[in-house]
């Protein structure tokens, strides 16, 4: 019994002893550390650096998270692998300097829920596009839910301009958007909206009759206006009007822009809209619409640059497109510059003026640096003085790609700086419904919308499509008239927004014609176009 007592003892004791070294021991040579070495851990209670690394990481997540989303723009939910442009664009553009303002992003949330209410395979819908069949009573209701429907039509830059401008004008009168486009569309662009679709079915009751719809149609608004067809009494009963508001509208057409007339079309179900302009600067002077505007967009010339980056997110295939020629040529560079080149009159090819306008524009404003004559071009650039500038160039053809692109190989510049002029394709002319064609430029846009500066054609609404996009105040260059070169070459934007090429000039209150660029501050005459519209 002793002997047990003694062993029970010598095996409580020596556990003890060797805890009191461990936190009580030496540092001599490979003895152990030092207690006050030792970080006492109470249960559920982290260190503080442990504790700040974890502040930090959730920070850099919900940081992360904010910039995929564009500042609350966007919203998430979407399956990544869908679009994966949605997710990523982030990584590949500067952030805004433009911010989205909470009213702004308070109305996009509520659309979203009245299209997920309103859209394509919902009761609502079905219901209310039964008021568009032939013998249907007016007893059918349609429960709330209206609907604008923009109509395929024109090139690509002005198919994502007007329809940026149809969103806006649904969201200002709790109306569904409704593209057609059908397949091709669905090719260019993933679906903006979460769990609905904004694409226009293809059995739509009315759809066989589009390519009949026009300004003498029966059911034309600017037509019926013309006949005194349309008042209060007469538009009850209408299940749906026709909109022309393409660039070749007529006086009556315009009246669409008016108090008045916006007070009929508001209780008509089915709007459907053929448009190819960027016509958001004159529903700023729709006095029913100024406040609401003001409180969406207090920077007023951002309008195609938010409601642009929330709607058009290219789809995964000319996802790729973008993304390997990015990475191919224009990531590694210090700076990155675009150049958008149309020339209206295609078969005029290279022209020596609009070369030497290009170049004068660029070297002008210092966004490539001149090219070197005597000693100076023997001496070789340091690492640090070494500076890499890629130049994005679009257009439909070669030419004035490869005179650059000889002009900054052959010959070094007064910077040492080293320019590399790209160019992604050349499809000689424009093929607006061919698929690859389309793919290809809608690419390039987004392309030229990722460059740190920009130079784009004046009137071409695939350069108004980069600079919104991007955010930027790009240099226009200057349209030539009567075969001379347009002194200066080129004017830097005042804002990122389109111009709006055709708009009216009337004064709706005073029934008679006025300059609608002088109304308010913020609605003013285009650099490019001296009778167009443009907010800023």
């Amino acid at each position: 019994m002793r002997i047990t007592e003694i062993l029970a003892l010598f095996m409580v004791l020596v556990p003890v002893s060797l805890v009191i070294v461990a936190m009580f021991g030496y540092d001599q040579g490979n003895g152990f550390v030092q207690a006050s070495r030792f970080i006492t851990m109470e249960p559920n209670v982290t260190s503080s650096s442990d504790d700040s690394s974890l502040v930090q990481r959730d920070q850099e997540q919900k940081d992360s998270v904010d910039m995929s989303l564009l500042g609350g723009l966007l919203v998430s939910g979407f399956k990544k692998e869908s679009c994966l442009s949605r997710y990523q664009s982030y990584l590949y553009r500067k952030a805004s300097p433009y911010k989205p303002s909470l009213h702004l992003l308070s109305k996009l949330r509520a659309y979203e829920e009245l299209h997920k209410r309103c859209g394509p395979g919902t009761r609502q819908y079905t219901n209310a596009e039964r008021l568009l069949k032939q013998k249907q009573t007016g007893e059918m209701e349609s429960q709330g839910c209206k609907y604008v429907v923009w109509m395929s039509f024109s090139g690509l830059g002005n198919r994502i301009i007007s329809i940026a401008s149809v969103f806006l004008y649904a969201m200002l009168t709790d109306r569904v958007l409704l593209v057609e486009g059908g397949e091709q569309f669905a090719d260019l662009f993933c679906e903006p909206f979460l769990d609905t679709t904004w694409l226009l079915p293809k059995d739509f009751t009315l759809a066989s009759q589009f390519s009949g719809f026009g300004q003498n149609s029966a059911h034309c608004h600017g037509d019926m206006l013309k006949r005194k067809l349309i008042n209060e009494s007469s538009v009850s009963s209408l299940s749906h009007l026709y909109l022309h508001l393409a660039h070749d509208y007529n006086e009556h057409d315009k009246m669409f822009f008016c108090e008045e007339d916006q007070n009929l079309l508001k209780n008509v179900p089915w709007l459907i809209m053929r448009t190819n302009n960027f016509f958001a600067p004159s529903l700023f002077l729709i006095s029913s619409f100024e406040e609401e505007l003001g409180m969406m967009f207090p920077e007023k010339g951002t309008v195609f640059h938010h409601l642009g980056r929330y709607l058009f997110h290219p789809s995964n295939q000319v996802w790729g497109l973008i993304t390997r020629y990015y990475q191919a040529y224009l990531a590694k560079a210090d700076e990155r510059i675009g150049l958008q080149i149309r020339v209206f009159d295609e078969k005029s090819g290279v022209s020596p003026r609009v070369t030497k306008q290009i170049i004068s524009c660029v070297q002008n404003e210092n966004l490539l640096p001149r090219l070197s004559k005597g000693e100076e071009q023997y001496k070789q650039p340091s690492e640090e003085e070494l500076k890499l500038k890629s130049v994005l160039v679009t257009s439909l053809t070669t030419g004035y790609f490869e005179i650059l692109k000889t002009m900054y190989w052959e010959n070094p510049t007064v910077t040492r700086d080293v320019i590399g002029i790209h160019q992604p394709s050349h499809e000689g002319h424009q093929q607006t419904e061919k698929l690859m064609h389309n793919r290809k430029a809608w690419a390039e846009m987004y392309l030229l919308s990722l460059t740190d500066k920009l130079v784009i054609s004046a009137w071409s609404t695939f350069g108004y499509v980069a600079q919104g996009l991007g955010g930027l105040r790009a240099w226009i260059l200057y349209k030539q008239e009567n075969q001379t070169n347009p002194n200066p070459p080129c004017g830097r934007a005042m804002s990122p927004d389109p111009c709006f090429h055709a708009p009216p000039y009337y004064d709706c209150k005073a029934k008679k014609g006025t300059d609608t660029g002088n109304v308010v501050p913020h609605v003013r005459h285009c650099e490019d176009i001296s009778w167009g519209l443009k907010l800023v």
